[in-house]
């Protein structure tokens, strides 16, 4: 199994939804699905497996959750492969669906058990022929490169006033910002949020620099508990997050002073948390998606050292994972950012270069998260790597982030 999850975004850079891109078998362990990688797990739903063994709580909060379905796993039993509330999931269908009866009817019956649907990959021509079962839809996801949304939206709106509309594939900020500005679409999905950033502000904010300056003490080789407790005490923030983290660890801690709850901690533990806190931090004025792909990285890649042979280099992967979206959280190119803290020549190798021991755990986790699943199916193939432990990283990865912050 492999399987991530891609937001959705609204107008105010808020996710308000997940797809979950699903996929059950290593295809190029198993040649002959090549061709007909569509109907891979056609008689299951991949992505039901990951809302069952995480729970609908934590992948998406309150958000609603968009699962793959094909021309044959439409007629499973999804009921039975399911058990999260009806109205979270939107059953996301495509152009494998035709506009015949038996799809029609089958969509109705889901629909009558509260399940939404939405469809995608159908070309402009395809929308008369498949009006029946458009209007059966409660969203739509365009690509907005191939469609003139000013021409278009008076359709949308008299034929289906009740459809949302998804624009896919918007890759830069700049086409976000045109498409909000326009207003023609409810939804976005692309990879705008995460672009690198190549021109950035000159200084950094005097709060950002406090939680660079942690960052910094806390990994060097051998810090002073002392020194790291001094600086989280300037934030407010800080000390509230570090006395709620200890407080979960012990049982009538009795802190007295923010360096009492330092010490208890322990250096590596004090180590971890303020990674973590300070990421955080570092993006409370970001999309709350950037935290959350920052910190799922971070674990992700440090859950792939023993499957990469790097059990030496785990602490690395995680902040290398971690630092994989510096230049957003402080709105300057990478190599600036990484300027900014210290980090080994492994890690800023490659974040910058794609170069050195940690890149290949780097390119894995960025195919992964983009779901090319063809690409990890043979950078899996290549390195011998299990598609089983794969999974069970990333789901111990969504695991930790959602006990980390009860989101």
């Amino acid at each position: 199994m492999l399987a991530t999850l891609i937001p959705l975004f609204d107008s105010k850079m808020e996710v308000k939804a997940y797809s979950i891109f699903a996929q059950k078998k290593n295809l190029f362990a198993n040649p002959s699905l090549l061709g007909t990688g569509s109907l891979d797990g056609a008689a299951e739903i991949a992505g039901f497996d990951i809302i069952d063994n995480m729970g609908l709580e934590t992948l998406s909060d309150d958000r609603e959750v968009f699962v793959e379905v094909n021309n044959i796993s439409l007629f499973s039993a999804i009921e039975e492969q399911c058990k999260a509330p009806h109205s979270r999931i939107v059953l996301l269908l495509n152009n494998t669906i035709t506009p015949d009866d038996t799809y029609i009817n089958r969509i109705k019956e889901l629909k009558a058990k509260g399940y939404k649907f939405a469809i995608r990959k159908l070309l402009i021509e395809q929308f008369e022929p498949y009006r029946q079962v458009l209007m059966l839809m409660d969203y739509m996801l365009l690509n907005h490169r191939k469609i003139k949304m000013e021409v278009a939206t008076k359709y949308f709106s008299q034929i289906y006033p009740d459809m949302k509309l998804v624009a896919v594939n918007v890759d830069t900020q700049e086409d976000y910002d045109k498409l909000t500005a326009e207003g023609h679409y409810d939804l976005y999905e692309g990879e705008f949020f995460r672009v690198p950033i190549v021109k950035g502000e000159t200084e950094i904010a005097p709060l950002k620099a406090t939680y660079i300056e942690l960052l910094n003490i806390v990994n060097d080789s051998d810090f002073e508990l002392t020194q790291a407790a001094d600086v989280i005490g300037r934030d407010a923030a800080l000390v509230i997050s570090l006395l709620k983290m200890v407080n979960r660890m012990t049982v009538n801690s009795g802190i007295t002073s923010v360096r009492h709850a330092a010490a208890m901690l322990g250096q590596k533990e004090l180590k971890r948390w303020i990674n973590t806190a300070v990421t955080k931090e570092l993006c409370s004025d970001k999309p709350s998606e950037i935290t959350r792909m920052s910190l799922v990285r971070a674990r992700f890649s440090e859950n792939l050292a023993t499957i990469f042979e790097l059990n030496a280099f785990s602490s690395e992967l995680f902040l290398m994972g971690m630092f994989s979206m510096l230049d957003k959280m402080l709105d300057k190119p990478m190599s600036e950012a990484l300027d900014a803290v210290k980090v080994s020549k492994d890690i800023s190798d490659a974040l910058l270069k794609k170069e050195g021991k940690l890149a290949p755990v780097y390119e894995f986790v960025l195919n992964y998260e983009d779901a090319s699943w063809q690409e990890v199916s043979r950078l899996m193939m290549l390195s011998g790597i299990d598609m089983d432990n794969v999974y069970s990283a990333y789901i111990q990865a969504l695991a930790w982030y959602k006990q980390l912050f009860g989101e």
